[in-house]
């Protein structure tokens, strides 16, 4: 993303929106600009892109991002308004100038809208509000909405306000699995029930993180199921890189005892990480 963009990310599960609002907040920090993300628990989110190698403690220590919960910013107690958001935002564009930041990148998680609240009907004038009075002043927007909880009307209604799409580069996706990319940490990410009849998408989404990223992490932690077969193509991966990169393999202790089935612990920089960590 680009200064001045305002863009909508959809997403379909939690790790999907942590992974790419970390890809967002680093890349932010990275080029001297300051974050906020609005959310809905923020020492959860905190915690979660520390986890993903975000350096989130010493910048909101540095005062270059907040983490601010969804009450404490567009919402006014129980009402939604499309001035006290707007208010709210403006504030965030003031403190960044006020601190000398090259721009300010705001990640706004939208779940706050699915709540019983009123106002909620001026959810597309508040996006359009932020399409008009935002544009060209060095302030990007993310706007976060879970497309398996908004209805495709609401979806269709705000779309048309942002500059651009946002989304997980997918591999395979129907109702068992998915495969898509990772992006903080870098690397493949798989969800559901991985079996031979997927071979050909997991070799496509490892071949394009061996070849793209650095060290890697197949994170596997939402994963159900394994077969032999795919556990020896990521481990046939793994052994192909670079002796100075490395693998974290991601994963729940049923899936690990595949990988230690296959001598995973053997191989040169192969990591199983069954926690939290990695």
């Amino acid at each position: 993303m680009k200064l001045n963009d305002h863009a909508c990310l959809t997403f379909g599960e939690p790790e999907e929106l942590l992974d790419l609002t970390a890809a967002y907040v680093r890349d932010g920090l990275s080029g001297g600009l300051r974050v906020v993300w609005l959310c809905e628990e923020p020492q959860g989110a905190l915690t979660e892109l520390d986890r993903r190698g975000v350096a989130v403690r010493s910048a909101t220590a540095a005062g270059s991002m907040d983490v601010v919960a969804s009450q404490d910013g567009l919402l006014s107690g129980p009402s939604f308004t499309v001035a006290h958001a707007m208010e709210w935002l403006h504030r965030q564009r003031e403190l960044t100038s006020r601190g000398g930041y090259a721009g300010l990148r705001v990640a706004l998680d939208m779940g706050w809208a699915l709540r019983p609240i009123s106002g909620i009907e001026q959810l597309p004038a508040f996006e359009e509000e932020i399409a008009t009075a935002l544009s060209d002043t060095g302030v990007s927007v993310l706007c976060q909405y879970d497309r398996d909880r908004f209805d495709p009307v609401t979806l269709a209604s705000v779309a048309s306000f942002h500059t651009r799409s946002v989304t997980a580069a997918t591999y395979h996706s129907d109702p068992l699995l998915r495969i898509c990319r990772q992006y903080a940490p870098p690397g493949v990410r798989l969800a559901g029930q991985l079996d031979r009849t997927a071979e050909d998408s997991l070799a496509l989404a490892l071949s394009e993180a061996i070849r793209v990223d650095g060290d890697i992490t197949i994170n596997m932690s939402e994963l159900s199921f394994i077969d032999l077969s795919c556990t020896r193509m990521i481990l046939d991966a793994a052994r192909s890189m670079a002796a100075d990169r490395s693998v974290a393999l991601r994963c729940g202790p049923p899936i690990a005892s595949r990988f230690v089935l296959l001598g995973a612990g053997g191989v040169p920089g192969v990591r199983l990480v069954t926690g939290h960590g990695g």
